[in-house]
């Protein structure tokens, strides 16, 4: 099974709504690890490393209506995982 990096940042409603804790929430049982963060201009930025398709399903789920607040923009870039993530967590 080989692990691969997704670097998701999103704008739109994403902070004060619970975004972070949502995406922490949902990621998890996916089997993801990384983290989810408030960037200082309002959007939120979603690391992530698992299977390519559990990485898949979560950018799927965060460009659905699903989601805390309201997402705008969903951009997504691969990058190489670095393993370095036990769980996913929020800063």
């Amino acid at each position: 099974m080989d692990v691969v990096r997704q670097r998701v940042v999103l704008r739109g409603v994403v902070q004060g709504v619970g975004f972070r804790w949502w995406c922490a929430g949902t990621a998890k049982p996916m089997g993801l690890t990384g983290y989810a963060e408030n960037l200082d201009d309002g959007r939120v930025k979603v690391v992530a490393e698992g299977t390519a398709a559990s990485c898949a399903r979560l950018v799927d789920v965060l460009r659905s209506d699903d989601t805390a607040g309201r997402v705008d923009e969903v951009l997504v870039e691969w990058e190489e995982p670095s393993g370095s993530f036990r769980s996913f967590g929020i800063r």
